[in-house]
């Protein structure tokens, strides 16, 4: 397991060398946002690495463990994932014991993807780490501003215009 040090340590150079452009480039949100995310993924790889389809198999495990989107087909367009992609980043998943296939209740036709107790467990420790990646990216804010930080993004993402549309499944076509 990761310890907050260690993430720091492993962040510490990247933090470095992109603190003075990232510094002048204030003004430039683009940027900002950039040097900020790329710090965010340099610790989040090595936490999905694990996990059948990195990032994107992660990201299947979180949104079907929300439940109201789990629907296969929807959980895709929910990603943006393409649905051929889909369905072999789910067999992966399966195939790992982290998920399980069942059929959809509103649409027999239709799979929903269903976490198993080890994709539970997974899940957890996985948002467990990623908190900690969270944390020392953040670290440079006081604790208040990061958390106005977190709060701000998550209002701007459901604010903004989707491209992917949302779980309420109506208009995809089934599995």
């Amino acid at each position: 397991m990761i310890v907050m040090s260690e993430v720091r340590d492993r962040l510490r150079p990247m933090t470095e060398t992109t603190a003075q452009p990232a510094q002048a480039a204030a003004g430039d949100f683009g940027q900002a946002l950039s040097a900020l995310l790329r710090r965010y993924l340099e610790g989040a790889r090595d936490v999905v690495d694990d996990v059948p389809g990195g990032p994107r198999g992660f990201q299947v495990l979180s949104v079907s463990s929300e439940g109201a989107c789990s629907n296969q087909a929807t959980i895709a367009q929910r990603l943006g994932i393409d649905r051929t992609v889909m369905t072999y980043l789910v067999d992966d998943l399966e195939r790992a014991g982290l998920v399980e296939r069942r059929p959809d209740p509103a649409d027999r036709r239709a799979r929903q993807v269903v976490l198993t107790s080890r994709g539970e467990t997974v899940l957890a420790q996985s948002q467990e780490r990623l908190g900690e990646v969270e944390r020392a990216v953040l670290g440079g804010l006081p604790e208040d501003d990061a958390e106005t930080f977190r709060t701000l993004l998550g209002r701007a993402v459901v604010d903004a215009p989707a491209d992917h549309g949302t779980c309420d499944g109506a208009d995809l076509p089934t599995c």
